[in-house]
């Protein structure tokens, strides 16, 4: 059967066919997970790019992320529902149970006996604190760090109940406390300097708690890990996995295509229906929180002021009216694509299509140039006291849809006078000029969290600081509140109505042009079942996919043992 549905019947498909659990209330035991159907097979994902490090606090990359998912654990895990409110919902991990105080704020976790890092050493409370303790640390410079400041302190009870203190009350506590943090391993981390764990060498052979245990990363080829045959939690259904590096888009479905790999994650929209005529690979729909933007760098790039011209936020809203979003996603996507709206997809709780984007509108972006001082010369071309209005789109050429963007928004900024130039780079060089704000304006694509919170680290003050995200380095302390007061809204119209103005004050400083949801079909063998792929991590759930056994080909009959290295 051939796909023709629209993106919202994808997603609903997606949602309807990955949902599990039942989501009521927070569970207070847990058992070893058991598996129905034979274990075996080898799993490979062919990715567009390699891990920054595998060090949960300061990983970056996708790639890095799956892997730190599957190897490391949380206290606690959300349920398929993503509900952040409270605890309900919420299933055990390393926690086997949990209790708050009378106040509400302090929160003890009690953790399962039976727990063993991969080195077999015990999970301990110990090891919770210094999780917080190095999230923290400013030596670090944690990813996260913006992302738990609800919490005051951990301290250890005993050996197994971790306490959890908070400086005040809030909605989403509980997952402040075990969303973000993986939990770290002391006895492996605790010698090494903080200021030295991004260059540690334990930092890229990880030992956690998870289902998967690392075996191998070869830069820029792949990174593999394996079954723990003995976890706590039952062993995995597959024996092993394998990130298969590949150099572009094209390679990696061409690769699930031919069945040399078993799973590429981002189709393309006109590549579906030939992913769903192959004999060997289906197409697959999967909710997703990803985003796609412009982003304007609103400082120099040498940090010390403003840039030139975006610091100015007249020139900003001129360019985002310049913008024919709607017709750029039919472009690029045709009948599947959707307009985005802000820092957040359509799938998340409180996303917002109400909201006032600068219209398009080129005699008003014009306009609006004319009175900034940006006067077009007799090529059409602007310039300002010798500046001309000239910038560049930095953009990963591993991206079509990037790609095509780039294309169609140089062509309709020359419009209204803005020369623009196509940096287009290799993943590892974009990422590392995105991390040093190396760039004038950059075509991202980010993948938030369930919560509002997941703001804070791109588009807050917060996330200015040493490990934050905020690569366009856009401040605003009207904003910073407003988000604030999200977070605090004790009922889902107060968050909503909430969110509609600290976005709207966003929208108003225009530091981005928001583009479209990001579309998310796979591309995967027919053999594999992939199962519980929730909306903001698809890879979730990965110990529970499975390859069946009378289906199964020569590289799923490797075994785990054999694997290891």
């Amino acid at each position: 059967m051939r796909l023709r549905l629209s993106l919202p019947t994808l997603i609903a498909l997606a949602l309807a066919a990955c949902s599990g659990g039942d989501g009521k209330g927070a569970a207070t035991t847990t058992t070893a997970t058991s598996v129905t159907g034979d274990n075996g097979g080898t799993l490979v994902l062919a990715t567009g790019g390699d891990a920054d490090i595998l060090f949960p606090p300061l990983v970056s990359t996708a790639t890095g992320r799956q892997v730190v998912d599957q190897v490391y654990d949380h206290l606690a895990e959300i349920g398929n529902d993503l509900n952040t409110v409270g605890d309900v919902g919420f299933r055990p991990r390393l926690a086997k149970s949990w209790a708050w105080g009378k106040d509400s704020l302090s929160l003890a976790f009690s953790l399962d006996d039976r727990a063993r890092w991969h080195d077999g050493q015990p999970l301990r409370a110990a090891d919770v604190k210094f999780t917080f303790d190095v999230n923290r640390d400013p030596k670090v410079g944690s990813n996260i760090a913006s992302l738990i400041t609800s919490i005051d302190s951990v301290t250890v009870r005993d050996s197994l109940t971790p306490v959890f203190w908070f400086k005040r009350r809030s909605p989403e506590l509980f997952y402040d406390a075990v969303y973000q943090m993986h939990i770290l391993p002391s006895h492996v981390f605790a010698a090494i300097p903080r200021d030295g764990l991004r260059t540690a060498e334990a930092s890229r052979k990880p030992i956690g708690t998870g289902r998967f245990r690392f075996v191998a990363w070869e830069p820029n080829t792949r990174i593999e890990i394996v079954a723990d045959t003995t976890n706590f939690r039952g062993r995995a259904k597959l024996d092993r996995v394998i990130w298969n590096l590949v150099p572009d888009p094209q390679t990696g479905l061409t690769q699930v295509l031919a069945g040399q790999s078993d799973f590429w994650e981002a189709v393309p929209a006109d590549a579906i229906a030939r992913v769903d005529s192959s004999a060997t690979a289906r197409a697959v729909p999967y909710p997703g929180l990803q985003y796609a933007f412009l982003g304007f760098n609103l400082r120099n790039k040498s940090r010390d002021g403003p840039h030139p011209l975006f610091g100015d936020r007249a020139v900003r809203r001129a360019l985002s009216m310049a913008v024919d979003r709607k017709g750029m996603l039919t472009n690029v996507f045709g009948s599947l694509g959707q307009s985005a709206f802000g820092p957040f997809p359509r799938s998340l709780s409180v996303a917002d299509t109400t909201l006032r984007l600068p219209a398009y509108d080129t005699t008003a972006a014009k306009a609006l140039l004319d009175s900034a001082g940006w006067k077009a010369g007799a090529d059409g071309m602007r310039s300002r006291s010798g500046r001309a209005l000239a910038f560049s789109i930095m953009v990963p050429n591993s991206s079509r849809p990037r790609m095509s963007y780039a294309v169609l928004l140089q062509e309709q900024l020359r419009k209204v006078g803005a020369k623009v130039d196509i940096d287009a780079l290799q993943f590892p060089q974009f990422f590392a000029r995105q991390e040093a704000r190396d760039f004038d304006t950059i075509l991202n694509a980010y993948a938030t969290d369930p919560s509002p919170a997941g703001a804070r680290q791109a588009w807050s003050s917060e996330g200015l600081t040493k490990g934050g995200q905020n690569y366009l380095s856009y401040a605003s302390k009207p904003f910073d509140v407003a988000l604030d007061s999200v977070l605090s809204a004790l009922t889902p119209a107060e968050r909503s109505a909430r969110a509609h103005r600290a976005f709207q004050l966003l929208a108003d400083d225009a530091p981005a042009i928001w583009l479209y949801d990001v579309l998310t079909v796979a591309a995967a063998h027919k053999r594999l079942k992939p199962v519980n792929m929730r909306a903001d991590l698809y890879w979730a759930n990965l110990a529970d996919w499975s390859i069946p056994s009378d289906a199964r080909i020569d590289r799923d009959r490797i075994g785990v043992a054999a694997a290891k290295r």
